[in-house]
């Protein structure tokens, strides 16, 4: 047998999410909205829940590789399909490069004698190797690296309550004195913060590309839904409750590094080793299903044809050649490293740009179309159709904070370009086909 069983789906349901980005990214989020961003995380937690439930209902269903893509072609049209479909692939493609840039900037730390283009180059190949092998392979590799990731939380939410609750000799308990100035930049830090933290939970969409390649297909995407987002909402809201509750939110130390600060602050010796560790960890696994996600949503389009056919190869049930077309960014990404070091990292993440809200927003479209076709849904979205419209309505507050938000109006036009550019071959391409169509009439 060649494919993922549940413990994979399920664990890279749970692990897909838990990147870097919680781990250094969310200390922005503290840093505009103080103890109030626990209300923040909510909010992007929310929202995350809701756009999984409606993907998951869509992906039992519809179980298939491409995902939100197919959902979108069936629930829009091809150009939908199109659109996400490119979209999402070529966003993840720059993520690769991403991660694999901050995976390579901390093993260069530990040894310099190796560049940073090399360990790009060194984790790109390995990573590569393992999705161009049996799919059971990456399902194990990620089984794992999740687990150890899970772990890490985990640990840290143990160590962390004890030290809140004065279990720890060595460390004085704050109680909830930090907690006093709840809303130190009133609402407004809190809506700054929400467009901080939520592209925390960017990685959820995997799970139902993976589900695809399961065992029991509606049965693997139902489970992974149920039990995963609940229990990434404790981890992440655990956690920052953590934070905020032992250390002054306003310290340097947990601008720059929540996790760290709290590990230090309890006297875990090298405690900026051991986050480091565990952060390319993070950023390893996240390599791994990122890869696989890419490759599975290009295999999909080669199958629509909305993707050269070249890309249909398969050996072992693995879609060799959208593997390597997948990974092509991430070693050119080995070039960029070579040449500008210092700063490619964070050019390379702002042209990520704000393509996780497109794919929420057209999620969310889908489902509410989509929806009036089942009749008895097998992971049905709660509240619908109220609460689809309310997380659509959601995602578009937003998109519209951003707009008005100088930093991140850039970011979130450039996002639109991209969107307006790939839409546009997709509806030119679905006008050739009818045209095609009516010829042959």
């Amino acid at each position: 047998m060649t494919n993922l069983r549940q413990r994979h789906v399920t664990m890279i349901a749970l692990g897909g999410v838990i990147g870097a980005g919680l781990f250094v990214g969310t200390g922005a989020g503290i840093a505009l909205a103080g103890p109030a961003v626990l209300i923040s995380f909510a909010l992007a937690g929310l929202l995350a829940l809701l756009t999984m439930r409606m993907l998951g209902e869509m992906a039992a269903e519809h179980p298939s590789s491409g995902a939100f893509s197919v959902h979108a072609e069936k629930a829009i049209g091809p150009w939908a399909g199109f659109t996400i479909g490119w979209l999402y692939w070529c966003a993840v493609g720059v993520v690769l490069a991403v991660e694999a840039t901050g995976a390579a900037k901390i093993a260069s730390s530990w040894i310099p004698a190796v560049p940073q283009w090399a360990w790009v180059l060194i984790f790109m190949s390995a990573l590569t190797a393992i999705n161009l092998t049996n799919v059971r392979n990456f399902g194990e590799f990620e089984f794992w690296f999740a687990g150890l990731k899970i772990a890490a939380i985990i640990l840290f939410l143990a160590l962390g309550t004890a030290a809140i609750a004065g279990l720890i000799p060595t460390v004085d308990s704050p109680g909830l004195s930090n907690l006093h100035d709840f809303l130190p930049n009133g609402w407004s830090g809190v809506l700054a913060g929400l467009m901080a933290v939520v592209f925390a939970f960017g990685g959820l969409e995997v799970v139902t590309i993976a589900a695809a390649e399961a065992e029991d297909p509606k049965h693997a995407v139902g489970k992974a839904v149920r039990s995963s987002i609940t229990r990434l909402l404790v981890f992440y809201l655990g956690s920052m409750a953590v934070v905020v509750t032992l250390l002054p939110w306003n310290s340097s130390e947990v601008g720059a590094s929540p996790y760290v600060a709290v590990l230090d602050h309890i006297g875990i010796p090298a405690a900026g080793q051991v986050m480091s560790v565990v952060i390319l960890i993070a950023l390893l696994s996240a390599i791994n299903a990122t890869l696989y996600g890419a490759s599975r949503m290009l295999y999909s389009l080669a199958e629509r044809g909305e993707a050269p056919k070249a890309l249909l190869n398969k050996k072992n049930g693995v879609p060799r050649n959208a593997v390597l077309a997948s990974v092509t960014f991430g070693f050119f990404s080995v070039l960029l490293n070579y040449l500008w070091p210092d700063t490619v990292f964070l050019l390379l993440l702002n042209a990520v740009g704000s393509a996780l809200l497109v794919l929420w927003g057209f999620i969310a479209i889908s489902q509410l179309r989509l929806r009036r076709t089942i009749a008895n849904p097998t992971v049905p979205m709660w509240g619908y159709p109220y609460l689809s419209w309310l997380t659509l309505a959601g995602i578009v507050a937003i998109i519209l904070l951003m707009l008005s938000d100088e930093q991140a109006r850039g970011q979130i036009l450039s996002t639109g370009v991209l969107v307006a550019v790939i839409a546009a071959v997709g509806l030119s391409r679905s006008a050739s086909r009818r045209r095609s169509l009516r010829g042959r009439t």
